[in-house]
């Protein structure tokens, strides 16, 4: 079982922390994160792209000329695809780009993703993340004592309004519960810094 050193906010030990085989100690599977990787980027397209049809682009109630004897090509709008300003053929409409992937396949994913940072030595775990205030500098003493640079994401067991507000103007610090933390934002970031207590959860859902 993998074992880690439990650390305080001074960056001080003060103890160690078993970590579960069946979570992180989960051998790589390069296939399964791209698969999941690759829905939850197509998950966070908008799909919000439309152009008009013919039926919609205003005009051309009426015939532009008879049908024969004009020596013209017969038409019968001027909002048909041909015609400048007329709507567009096939074009893009609103539409989800969202697929399914099975539970069991995310699951695993995550499982993967997490044992990979642990492996790397770039997985932290604390025995109590809190702050007397929403002060950035707090945050930032935090990490400085961690001696963290790059992107971090801090998973919390729960929302910690202190810690979400003194984090929110770091530019690298993503912070977020467990239930919120994805595979694609855990590859994402260069260190994962949690809790006793968010470890606790994670095991809790995922052996669940």
């Amino acid at each position: 079982m993998p074992k880690l050193a439990l650390l305080n906010q001074a960056g001080q030990t003060v103890g160690d922390i078993i970590l579960a085989d069946e979570i992180f100690a989960v051998e790589p599977n390069q296939g399964i994160i791209y698969d999941v990787v690759k829905a939850q980027r197509a998950a966070m397209r908008h799909g919000t792209q439309k152009t008009k049809n013919r039926s919609e682009v205003s005009g051309g109630g009426r015939k532009p000329w008879r049908q024969k004897g004009t020596g013209h090509a017969r038409q019968g709008s001027i909002r048909a695809p041909q015609w400048v300003g007329g709507g567009v053929a096939f074009g893009p409409t609103p539409r989800s780009y969202d697929y399914k992937i099975n539970k069991k396949i995310r699951r695993l994913a995550i499982k993967i993703v997490l044992s990979d940072k642990v492996r790397e030595a770039n997985f932290i775990v604390l025995d109590d993340l809190t702050l007397e205030s929403y002060k950035t500098k707090g945050m930032v003493e935090v990490f400085k004592n961690l001696k963290l640079t790059g992107k971090i994401m801090l998973i919390l067991d729960e929302v910690a309004d202190f810690v979400d507000i003194a984090s929110r103007n770091l530019p690298n610090v993503q912070t977020t519960v467990f239930e919120h933390a994805s595979v694609y934002d855990i590859m994402n970031n260069n260190c994962i810094v949690t809790t006793q207590k968010a470890i606790k959860k994670i095991e809790e859902v995922l052996l669940g």
